[in-house]
């Protein structure tokens, strides 16, 4: 008889359970709203460390806390380029003797600018 009740269930896609009896933990609810006018709810645990930013969820921008404080901004470090890293390791006088050093090559014609080595090696 028991197999009959079950038939045409769908088994593990529906809970008979119910939440009558049930104590929940203390929530409370908290209001964000983001730049394009959306304002929402967002129920937390008593707990729980309330986040100053939130997710839209009609339009998925940045949505800021109400009556909150403003977000910390995070310290990011400054890129750095090519010259910078350059500038790490050598002086501007060192650098300025190595290109006296090789305009003096290419002016004395030292290097011969239009056959490249590996050019040369692929003809002989």
């Amino acid at each position: 008889m028991s197999e009959r009740a079950l038939r045409g269930t769908r088994l593990g896609a529906t809970s008979y359970e119910t939440d009558r009896g049930i104590d929940l933990a203390p929530r409370q609810t908290v209001e964000y709203a983001c730049q394009n006018g959306h304002r929402f709810e967002v129920p937390f645990s008593v707990e729980a460390e309330i986040p100053s930013v939130w997710e839209c969820r009609f339009c998925g921008q940045e949505a800021m806390l109400l009556d909150g404080e403003e977000p910390e901004e995070k310290k990011t470090k400054p890129t750095r380029t090519h010259w910078d890293m350059l500038m790490e390791r050598r002086t501007r006088e060192e650098l300025e003797e190595v290109l006296a050093e090789r305009l003096a090559v290419l002016r004395s014609g030292g290097m011969n600018l239009a056959v490249h080595p590996r050019d040369s090696r692929k003809s002989a």
